[in-house]
């Protein structure tokens, strides 16, 4: 659970416009990138820091509530300290694949990038895996392949611990770490599984299709090269210091130098093979400062109406959570719901005894929101941070990469859809 520097305060009923920053922030996230790319690239911290501005202003002079805005900016420091100091870890971290590209590799690979997102964020583990996965199946390589990552590795492997958006922010408001893995397990063993039969088949008929010469050529030798080992020390000195909870920043100070000893560490030949630059982290950092402090009105606002919204089941949690995290960024999204879920019984997301009470008896409608804000985050480029960031990656190295509209007409809604209905049939009905 997270240590908090200030005493948990009852929201503060805030007026309607001051979340109107909130919105235009995720709707500049969604769109800007694609309709005025170069002009967002060059000011979109600018346009987060005013839109922060702003609420922050009327926190603090409007309505007097600076506490509201110090709580935020604790927790800003904490989650950006988690997410850079694992960022920098596996980018020391080199994995080259030579000429293992069957079905069955393929699936092991996505399994084993799945897994290692619950340890070293997803945002780290895709970093890690997806150029390693995009020279592996270069040969055969479709928009496909991008999908999957994007899904398994980028999204559901981020699903059973707080190590990166959206479960830590959970996490910094008082879920406990182990929370997930303990009452969701089998949720997300069925999405898992059920992803990679699917990614299993279509990659078989795709494998098919390529000339038995070239399969045979490609697939011959196998070799697996893994450079920056050292980096595991510090990526256990980071896992460690997250169960640190006094006294406060002592977590995030471990996490810090625990990056600056890897970054040091290791070799600049690791990095250039990695192609590793501060620019994903730098926007991140960015778009997430807007994000949090943006955030508090709706919070406040959401814990205050909650019973207005008849959000009253798992399932519609589920959906409506689900449906946002898709077109929105699914971190906020995550936050928002779960403030209404507390709301609905009573309760302050800002009070950690409330949200550990809430736990004991809406552990339904938490396991909806923590699951479809995880799911939901993959059926779009925009639904989650890593995944604009492997599309990038995908087309600087001259890869099929779907559009925004192919992406979802061809993955999402024919081979995403129908496993989102069941696990939700099968594991969220209540």
């Amino acid at each position: 659970m997270s240590d908090f520097i200030l005493a948990a305060s009852p929201a503060i009923e805030p007026n309607p416009l001051i979340m109107v920053p909130f919105a235009v922030l995720l709707l500049c996230i969604a769109f800007l990138p694609f309709v005025l790319k170069h002009h967002w690239e060059r000011h979109y911290h600018l346009v987060a820091l005013f839109l922060a501005a702003i609420v922050t202003a009327y926190y603090l002079f409007g309505i007097r509530q600076p506490e509201r805005i110090l709580r935020e900016g604790s927790d800003y420091i904490r989650f950006m300290a988690l997410v850079g100091s694992l960022f920098v870890v596996a980018g020391g971290i080199h994995v080259q694949i030579r000429g293992e590209a069957t079905p069955f590799f393929n699936s092991v690979f996505l399994f084993l990038g799945t897994i290692a997102g619950n340890i070293l964020g997803t945002t780290g583990a895709s970093i890690l895996f997806i150029r390693p996965w995009i020279r592996a199946n270069k040969y055969r390589y479709t928009g496909l392949h991008t999908a999957f990552f994007i899904s398994l590795v980028s999204n559901l492997g981020g699903g059973l611990t707080p190590m990166g958006p959206p479960l830590f922010l959970g996490y910094l408001k008082g879920v406990p770490f182990w929370w997930m893995i303990q009452h969701c397990w089998v949720a997300w063993s069925i999405a898992l599984l059920g992803l990679l039969l699917i990614f299993y088949l279509v990659d078989r008929h795709n494998f098919r299709r390529a000339p038995a010469v070239v399969r045979e050529e490609e697939t011959a030798a196998r070799k697996i090269d893994i450079e920056g080992s050292r980096n595991i020390l510090f990526l256990a000195i980071i896992l460690g210091a997250l169960f640190i909870e006094r006294p406060s920043f002592l977590r995030e100070a471990i996490m810090l130098a625990a990056a600056a000893g890897s970054y040091f560490a290791t070799p600049k030949r690791v990095h250039a093979a990695n192609e590793f630059s501060f620019a994903p982290a730098k926007e991140v950092g960015w778009l997430f400062l807007g994000i949090f402090l943006t955030m508090v009105p709706v919070l406040d606002h959401m814990q205050l109406h909650a019973r207005d919204l008849a959000i009253d089941t798992p399932a519609k949690f589920y959906w409506i959570t689900g449906a946002l995290s898709a077109v929105l960024d699914n971190a906020p999204t995550y936050l928002t719901f779960l403030a209404n879920a507390l709301g609905r019984a009573g309760l302050s997301i800002e009070d950690p005894a409330a949200v550990q009470e809430f736990l004991s008896s809406g552990k339904a409608e938490m396991a909806a929101i923590s699951m479809s804000a995880v799911l939901f985050g993959a059926a779009t480029y925009i639904g989650n941070s890593p995944n604009f960031m492997i599309k990038a990656i995908a087309e600087q190295h001259k890869v099929h990469t779907p559009s925004f509209v192919g992406f979802v007409l061809k993955f999402s809604l024919p081979i995403l859809l129908p496993v989102l209905f069941l696990l939700c049939w099968l594991t969220l009905r209540g």
